[in-house]
């Protein structure tokens, strides 16, 4: 037994929801196998697979992929994502199968392997583990946390937050339960993972699970002052994969960050870090006046200081240009395949400096497209 495990408890705070009965649209599986036989040529043609999941859905009120099918659906998930900016390389997303895996101990145990495995000492690589789907009678586990690693947000009386306010309520539902962190700006918070029948448990991840990045500058040296990090993968957790009419409540993926959303939003944003007043202050810049600009400047050197502290700690990440330059491969690369790609112009738009990126200056078609990540109530 993991050491690290010691620490689940059951999570009383949060009621076990109920599993709305509901049988596989026979036309949901239907479209979604012929895409993957229209697409992988190999796997011959569609009939004899289309017979087999039907009878199944018949009999069962559900079917079963192959590993060949729940590979190519996430895959093709993330490439349905319209609002991530990096599908560029949506082919290399790596599929960790754990359909077997249904309690809230084994998922918390996974979770904890595809951090290790995905952090890589810094070399991110993109990648999902698939957990048990929702079949009729029998909900597949969940992960209440929207992401793997966040911060914890503590609120005082006068609702002041130390840490990330987004995360207060979140932070507030796990010290009911027992949690105590060290009430610090960075502490990262448990997971908190819910079987498909047992109530949700909560657990501490380990620190070698989690890789962080101090946030220094490469001219001010007053910035290390400043106290500010931030963790190195990217891993979302509260996305219903959707393949074929089959929901998999539970399917953790992660690729690595573009700096702009370190720099430009989780530090930057006025009901998060708001760090902008404060390195502005050490910049000397004139704050009584709009037309001063210091938010602007004050954010670029935050985004610089977040590039080139990942950059010397050796940890994968883009930049919000060369991003958007591979975000038109790839959609080129859609066209010329004769696939629509979907895009939220408000999300593809880089948070900073967004009119000097290429994908500022067109529209995008933007259809529901399944396979997908959706998020449900």
């Amino acid at each position: 037994m993991r050491t690290w495990i010691r620490s689940l408890r059951p999570f009383d705070s949060i009621a076990v929801q109920t599993l709305i009965e509901r049988t596989i649209d026979v036309r949901e599986a239907e479209r979604f196998i012929r895409l993957f036989h229209a697409e992988n040529p190999a796997a011959g043609p569609p009939h004899a697979r289309l017979r087999e999941v039907a009878a199944d859905i018949a009999r069962y009120g559900t079917y079963a992929h192959t590993f060949a099918e729940l590979e190519f659906g996430a895959r093709v998930a993330w490439r349905n994502s319209n609002r991530c900016i990096g599908r560029l390389y949506w082919r290399s997303l790596r599929v960790r199968d754990r359909r077997q895996v249904t309690s809230a101990e084994g998922v918390a145990i996974e979770c904890v392997e595809h951090l290790r495995e995905v952090t890589n000492g810094g070399r991110i690589r993109p990648a999902i583990t698939v957990f048990a789907p929702d079949v009729p009678g029998r909900p597949g586990p969940r992960i209440l946390n929207e992401q793997l690693i966040r911060y914890a947000g503590y609120r005082a009386a006068d609702g002041r937050v130390v840490g990330d306010p987004r995360q207060a309520d979140f932070t507030e539902l796990v010290r009911a339960s027992g949690w105590r962190g060290a009430g610090g700006r960075f502490d990262v918070l448990p997971l908190v993972v819910r079987s498909g029948r047992g109530g949700p448990l909560l657990c501490t991840l380990p620190g070698d699970a989690v890789l962080e990045v101090p946030i220094v500058h490469p001219h001010y040296r007053w910035f290390e002052e400043l106290g500010l990090r931030w963790h190195a993968v990217p891993a979302i957790s509260d996305l219903c994969l959707e393949i074929g009419g089959i929901c998999y409540p539970c399917a953790p993926f992660n690729g690595w960050y573009m700096g702009a959303e370190i720099g430009a939003r989780n530090l930057a944003d006025v009901d998060r870090y708001d760090q902008l007043p404060v390195v502005a202050a050490r910049l000397g810049l004139d704050t009584s006046t709009e037309r001063s600009l210091w938010r602007d400047h004050a954010l670029v050197e935050l985004n610089v200081a977040v590039l080139h502290s990942f950059e010397r700690a050796g940890v994968t990440m883009s930049d919000h240009h060369t991003e958007a330059r591979r975000f038109l491969t790839h959609l080129a690369r859609e066209e010329k395949a004769g696939r629509v790609c979907p895009a939220d112009w408000s999300w593809i738009v880089p948070p900073i400096s967004g009119g000097a990126t290429p994908v500022f200056h067109r529209y995008y078609d933007n259809p529901a497209l399944t396979p997908a990540f959706v998020r449900h109530k």
